[in-house]
């Protein structure tokens, strides 16, 4: 692994997140368009919502036209209505004057089908700025998406190491594509439904007074049943659509559980309560599902019987205006037609409420980590001291360091530590005494919090963190790899890598042969976390991917622990050859591996407490030599094994 890859990685292992975890906008959607889905609501709704609105005021121009095109298409089809009672009225007219045998009565066909070819006129008219505006909005959502992405990207690779160590990876990846998806969605989608739904009710209205303000004032008596209809289902439905999200969320941990761990399962007879408890959160889910969905459920017939109970009255009260000649046949069966379409906005509205709640709750997620406290500002890439570091061999000291990874706890307090070049500094102790903290401050994925690391004399703060990272070449004790061919993979450690660079490198790492046994060789496709490989053939790739580095500096974490024995054996010589003439970290747990090591740090709780070369140790009797010992209890001659 070169120091190029190890940007932005440390020691700490972030924990996969499991499917299911509510790191973003989990929905239960239910009937009602939505109505009684889990809402996550903004802690500071305005403030966030500001910010967003800053992130669309480069587009207010096609916001404006989306808006102008939004009322048109409304308007237009709210007109609708109106203009169909009129040819309804002209027909009814013309039927009854034929019928009463009435001089010259006729069906004014001519005028009704000019009424209805207008009539399509507009409809098409009204679709032709509906698409418009789809289309125009979808380009402003995606291009506010895209610059949410790009700042986030380049944030993330602004943000220190301890950023990641904090968070687990799926709750940074919903903050990159769920959140942002959330924010998309409602641009492209509840901006113009909303702009769609103030219009549309308040047109239809306006049209239904137009028509007779007493059958208005009955439509409008239902208006408080649909309100509070709405608020009783959001109100209960909301609860079981949280709760079913929690048991989804267990069930999917559960499940990906027991996948990931079958072997463990069988091998400990752990089948029967593998179902057991599969059974038991399924049940759980069951119960508040159902519920959920039959709350939610209730709201479109609850709505469709006022809206009956409205229908009924108007018809009646119409009909009795509509004999004694009080109003026309079709400004009734257009007002029916507004009454049916102004409740509508009414549910929509709520949905969009909901919706609103849950995309400001995704953007403060997403202003969260633009907001974050980034790594402190790089040094110039061109300067004395730049040349001076790329121009050494590789001596490395450790000044009086101070470090911990909370500012109320200290792991090192003055630490001293020199490694002169060529030398091979191995540095041992129990875990947690920060061997490989020392690593992580040397490749400044950590900042000092007091003292100084030089390289070549020169102060590794004064050093861009990308031309002191590829002086480095790391091998760690736990492969990392990503999707791609071998080739890439090796690839990863120089870039511009030829071919017969890329096959030495393998070839010193004893990784050519296993690769050629292959079907695809070299072009072999690793998948997902490369299981497709053996962990030691993993690990042989990484210390490929170092040997093509060609690093001044090389950090080795126990880089030959995946292996056999007896490739262990051929890799440490491949290994000590690469060491020849580089400053060498090696961070060992088998003590008997690191013998020849010219310098053995042995640390304690961040301290360094003992310091020498293998026999010096030994012959001192000190915590080296327990730790040592302890690895070879029962044995009477360690030094024989």
């Amino acid at each position: 692994m070169s120091g190029r890859e190890s940007d932005g990685r440390g020691a700490a292992e972030i924990k996969q997140a499991k499917p299911g975890r509510p790191g973003g906008m989990g929905m239960g959607h239910g009937p009602g368009g939505g109505l009684g889905r889990p809402v996550e609501k903004a802690k500071d709704f305005k403030g966030t919502m500001r910010r967003l609105v800053g992130y669309l005021r480069p587009y207010r121009g096609s916001i404006l036209l989306v808006f102008g095109m939004a009322v048109l298409s409304t308007a237009f089809s709210v007109a609708g209505p109106k203009i169909l009672g009129k040819s309804i009225t002209i027909l009814f007219e013309g039927v009854v004057a034929v019928a009463r045998g009435l001089p010259g009565a006729a069906i004014d066909y001519p005028r009704v089908g000019g009424i209805l070819l207008s009539l399509l006129g507009l409809y098409l008219v009204a679709a032709g700025f509906s698409y418009a505006t789809q289309l125009v909005m979808a380009g402003v959502s995606q291009r506010t998406v895209y610059s949410f992405r790009k700042a986030i990207d380049e944030k993330l690779a602004r943000l220190p190491l301890k950023y990641f160590d904090g968070r687990t990876h799926g709750e940074i990846l919903s903050r990159v594509t769920n959140d942002v998806d959330v924010i998309a969605n409602t641009l492209q989608q509840s901006l113009v439904q909303v702009i769609t739904s103030v219009v549309t009710l308040i047109g239809s209205v306006a049209m239904m007074f137009s028509i007779s303000w007493r059958l208005s004032l009955v439509a409008l008596a239902t208006l408080p049943f649909y309100v509070l209809t709405t608020m009783f289902v959001a109100k209960r439905s909301q609860g079981y659509f949280k709760g079913q999200q929690k048991h989804l969320g267990e069930l999917n941990g559960h499940v990906e559980e027991m996948y990931s761990g079958h072997q463990v399962v069988k091998a400990f007879g752990y089948e029967k309560e593998s179902v057991r408890r599969f059974d038991e959160v399924n049940a759980a889910l069951y119960g508040v599902a159902w519920k959920a969905q039959f709350v939610s459920g209730i709201i479109m017939p609850v709505m469709n019987f006022i809206n009956n109970i409205g229908y009924v009255l108007i018809a009646v009260i119409g009909g009795a205006m509509a004999a004694r000649r009080a109003l026309a046949l079709g400004d009734i069966q257009a007002f029916i037609q507004y009454a049916r379409q102004f409740t509508q906005p009414i549910i929509q509205t709520a949905n969009i409420a909901n919706i609103l709640q849950s995309t400001m709750a995704a953007s403060e997620r997403v202003f969260e980590v633009l907001d974050e406290a980034e790594e402190e500002p790089d040094a110039p890439a061109s300067s004395p001291a730049v040349a001076r570091f790329e121009s050494a061999c590789g001596d490395v000291a450790f000044e009086s360091i101070s470090f911990g990874y909370s500012a109320d706890k200290k792991l090192m307090d003055g630490l001293e530590l020199s490694a002169p070049c060529g030398e091979t500094v191995a540095i041992v102790g129990p875990t947690g005494a920060g061997k490989t903290t020392l690593v992580n401050l040397l490749m400044r994925f950590y900042e000092l919090d007091g003292g100084r690391i030089t390289a070549n004399g020169v102060d590794i703060r004064d050093v861009p963190r990308g031309v002191l990272r590829r002086s480095f070449g790391m091998v760690l004790q736990d492969a990392w790899l990503f999707g791609g061919t071998i080739r890439d993979n090796i690839a990863y450690g120089r870039e511009g890598a030829t071919e017969e660079e890329i096959i030495a490198a393998a070839t010193a790492a004893h990784a050519d042969h296993f690769i050629h046994v292959l079907p695809d060789g070299y072009d072999t496709v690793l998948n997902e976390e490369a299981s497709n490989l053996s962990q030691g053939q993993r690990q042989l790739l990484t210390i490929a991917r170092a040997f093509l580095a060609d690093p001044r500096i090389l950090i080795l974490d126990e880089a030959t622990s995946s292996v056999d024995t007896r490739t262990e054996m051929v890799v440490r010589k491949a290994m000590e050859r690469l060491m020849e003439g580089r400053t060498s970290f090696v961070i060992a747990h088998r003590l008997s591996t690191i013998r020849d090591a010219h310098t053995i740090l042995v640390m304690n709780e961040g301290s360094i407490v003992e310091k020498g070369s293998h026999e010096g140790l030994l012959a001192a009797d000190g915590f080296y030599a327990d730790l040592y010992k302890s690895q070879f209890l029962g044995i009477e001659d360690p030094e024989s094994a």
